[in-house]
């Protein structure tokens, strides 16, 4: 681990993280699905929106601050579920938790990660978020759902969009397994999850939920037939289906498709201030940032992700000024106009100066 490490900039993190992690957790992170056509397609979704700033304002002052299930967030930002945390974070999810509890913003814990729930809820007193694969039957979904509402977790998020594990090629070339991965259940308990299911949960749990990886409209409102709180526009990081949409490029429509009724998340290689403020002008109401995260904490572990958001936040503040607004309930879609993107891939078109030997 990289010990009192400056971080300036975003850049800082990559060769920090490089450093710190194996090839093979490195290309868990970084990398996606066989062509990786849906990976580079969320970037791309990103770079072709461009921002239309209004000038002489008065934006002196600049509120950033959000609520996302009745819970103050100072950034409209979820650290987003990670599975093989540890694989990053030798110290597994109690990391982020802590480090979002310090910032003022929510941890999803991932059902996966490392040391588990129990130690994960006990490490803060702050509310954070609990997302449930599903290893086991309908009986082993409701008493770990159980579990996670008697140790406090505000909202339970269900993963959707992995009824089969991706294939992966820069791990299966190397014959890397992800931590997470070792010794799981069969897929078939997730490939027979449906919408019976949630309606079951939906049923017995007075919290709110989410689900995570919806990616059409007709699943958007089927969500709200069956009483879902929260819509999370998903395609795991792109390491699920290939040839998929960037989350970005559907948030609008589905945005529109809802009307309002359900909360709106997305995430997709959101790793800057300007990639926030475009999900927001969107329509959503929060993002999830899962790359960033693992870039940040296995740079510099708690310090690190609380430094990232740091970062994040005066790059969203300069963006919000600069659009020529002072709070996120002032956007919308007349700040934003479709661009050609630059033709940057993956992580030169978030890390330019990486490609000038930054």
């Amino acid at each position: 681990m990289v010990e009192e490490q400056e971080f300036r900039v975003m850049h800082d993190f990559v060769a920090a993280a490089r450093a710190n992690v194996t090839d093979g957790a490195w290309d868990y992170l970084m990398g996606g699905s066989e062509t990786e056509t849906t990976f580079n397609r969320n970037r791309e979704a990103l770079d072709s929106v461009a921002l239309c700033p209004r000038v002489l304002r008065d934006v002196s002052e600049i509120d950033m601050r959000t609520k996302l299930f009745g819970h103050e967030l100072r950034l409209p930002v979820v650290l987003a579920p990670i599975g093989s945390l540890e694989d990053l974070i030798p110290e597994g999810a109690v990391i982020p938790t802590q480090a979002a509890a310090e910032f003022g913003n929510m941890h999803m814990l991932s059902s996966v990660a490392k040391p588990g729930l129990e130690k994960v809820a006990g490490c803060v007193d702050y509310p954070k978020l609990f997302q449930l694969y599903v290893r086991g039957d309908a009986t082993w979904v409701d008493e770990i759902i159980a579990r996670a509402l008697d140790n406090g977790f505000a909202a339970i998020c269900l993963t959707v969009d992995r009824a089969y594990y991706g294939r992966r090629d820069r791990n299966l070339a190397k014959s890397f397994r992800p931590t997470a991965r070792v010794g799981a259940a069969e897929e078939v308990f997730q490939a027979r999850f449906n919408w019976s299911d949630v309606e079951r949960i939906r049923s017995n749990i007075d919290v709110p939920l989410i689900l995570k990886g919806i990616a059409t409209t007709e699943d958007a409102l089927m969500a709200l037939d069956y009483g879902v709180d929260g819509i999370y526009i998903s395609n795991h990081g792109g390491r699920q289906l290939d040839h998929g949409k960037g989350s970005v490029e559907l948030l609008p429509r589905i945005v529109d498709a809802v009307e309002g009724r359900a909360t709106i998340m997305v995430d997709g290689s959101i790793m800057r201030g300007t990639d926030v403020v475009k999900a927001i002008a969107l329509g959503a109401n929060a993002v999830g940032v899962g790359r960033l995260q693992g870039l940040s904490g296995a740079a510099g572990g708690q310090a690190g992700i609380v430094r990232m958001l740091e970062i994040l936040e005066v790059e969203i503040h300069n963006c919000l000024g600069l659009l020529g607004v002072k709070s996120f309930s002032e956007l919308s879609r007349d700040y934003i106009e479709p661009a050609a993107p630059l033709g940057r891939r993956g992580i030169d078109s978030v890390f330019p100066l990486l490609s000038e030997g930054y």
